[in-house]
């Protein structure tokens, strides 16, 4: 690892670094406490928009990890900066729950179908033909395209489920017209992350388990990067990738001596 300034405040994702299918990864709970004993700022992210901060510092509490509410950022968090800075009081038609729906209320966001700024697009359990046809209308009338975040798939216990980036891509076939994702692996995410900690990139570090969003999205942002082989990434995928991190290792446990 090139020389770099000491490690002042942490990214990790959250499925894959910290739990992985509802249980919490070795090693996580010692990670979560240690950074709080040491008072660095820190977030936990996720491309999910499904659930708000309160949601997931419930869901982390009830499996042993305690993560303020205030250190959880979301691609629902994300995108509703992001809509903020670019069209302050605009109003949007919503395709998600209620992480991405509370997130634009909380910016002021009036949510209609009657000729909004923008459509929408975040993860949902239900997606609705209907809802997917209204939002192609909307597109095709003048409406902005924008997604949280662009996972083609998403995890369950039954296996892999169609996610946002899959029914963006439906609705772009339709509409002729790209959305804009705000999520990882967009820089945008890590950078308002870092923004709310007031931290600097050349002083953080963000964890993930996926070379193609999390590595690419810290690299990008100006942050060192740690690749941990409990998620997605399997050890020879790495050298697939034009890109490296920082450093690979085997899971948050190894990272514990670094905070």
């Amino acid at each position: 690892m090139a020389d770099r300034k000491p490690i002042e405040s942490w990214l990790t994702d959250m499925d894959g670094v910290l739990i992985h299918e509802g249980v919490p990864i070795p090693g996580a709970d010692a990670f979560i406490k240690k950074l709080r004993e040491s008072g660095r700022p820190f977030l936990v992210l996720t491309n999910n928009s499904i659930y708000t901060p309160r949601d997931l510092h419930a869901r982390l509490r009830r499996m042993g990890l305690e993560v303020p509410i205030d250190n959880i950022w979301t691609s629902a968090l994300a995108t509703a900066q992001f809509l903020d800075d670019q069209r302050p009081n605009g109003s949007a038609y919503v395709i998600g729950e209620a992480g991405l729906t509370t997130a634009l209320h909380d910016i002021g966001y009036v949510l209609t179908d009657h000729e909004p700024d923008y459509v929408v697009l975040g993860e949902t359990r239900t997606y609705s033909f209907e809802a997917m046809t209204k939002a192609v209308r909307l597109i095709n009338g003048g409406a902005r395209f924008i997604c949280t975040n662009p996972d083609e798939t998403g995890p369950s216990a039954e296996g892999p489920l169609p996610a946002t980036g899959a029914v963006a891509a439906l609705i772009t076939k339709a509409t002729g017209k790209q959305p804009y994702f705000a999520g990882k692996p967009n820089p945008l995410m890590m950078r308002t992350g870092l923004n709310t900690l007031g931290a600097h990139s050349e002083s953080s570090a963000m964890i993930g388990d996926r070379m193609d969003t999390d590595v690419l999205a810290g690299m990008e942002a100006g942050m060192q990067t740690f690749l941990v082989l409990t998620g997605l990434t399997r050890p020879e995928q790495v050298e697939d990738f034009p890109y490296r991190p920082s450093k690979v290792v085997d899971s948050i446990a190894d990272l514990v001596d670094l905070v």
